[in-house]
């Protein structure tokens, strides 16, 4: 018979992460190690570590480094924690930047623009803190009680809340006065 022992998550997990691509993988790497060995179920760490990802690329993309570096040559800050009551909080901390996180309406063939839609739709809480600093602080709540035995399952609504609208919801699109030439 074999013992089995649970591992509580650590109340909080911060690391500072290069700003640029290079850090990102050991960040989600150290996320989704710590989130398994305190029994979070698998769909909740792949959810957490997409948005991690996410804000990741975005503070990257959109923000400063942390402090007085320059591009490409600081850290921004992520952490993650689950509290008391089982609600995970991932949060990336950015020196801050130009303009302020918000959901985007990419077009169809856009390269990006969907970040913050796909954590919207993932999540159940995102928003934006500022300091007086200038730093940035995206936080998201990733599942409100990680112990709920239905916690991470993929809401059946996914898809349509990520995608864009259908066609027959564009107001003045109709392709059939497009073919009304060919008879």
């Amino acid at each position: 018979m074999a013992l089995v022992v649970a591992q509580e998550v650590p109340t909080s997990s911060s690391m500072a992460v290069p700003h640029g691509p290079a850090g990102v993988g050991e960040a989600r790497h150290r996320m989704r190690s710590q989130l398994r060995r305190g029994g979070v179920a698998e769909s909740v760490i792949d959810d957490a570590v997409l948005i991690l990802s996410e804000l990741l690329s975005n503070a990257c993309k959109h923000g400063r480094p942390l402090g007085d570096a320059l591009s490409g040559d600081g850290d921004v800050l992520a952490a993650w924690r689950v509290d008391a009551g089982g609600r995970l909080t991932v949060e990336v901390t950015d020196g801050g930047g130009p303009t302020r996180p918000a959901p985007a309406t990419p077009s169809v063939t856009a390269h990006g623009g969907r970040g913050l839609n796909i954590i919207t739709a993932l999540a159940d809480d995102w928003g934006v803190r500022d300091d007086a600093r200038g730093e940035v602080t995206v936080w998201v709540v990733v599942h409100v009680d990680v112990h709920d035995p239905d916690a991470g399952h993929r809401r059946d609504d996914f898809a349509t809340r990520v995608a864009a609208p259908s066609v027959s919801a564009i107001p003045g699109l109709d392709f059939a006065d497009a073919f009304d030439d060919m008879d």
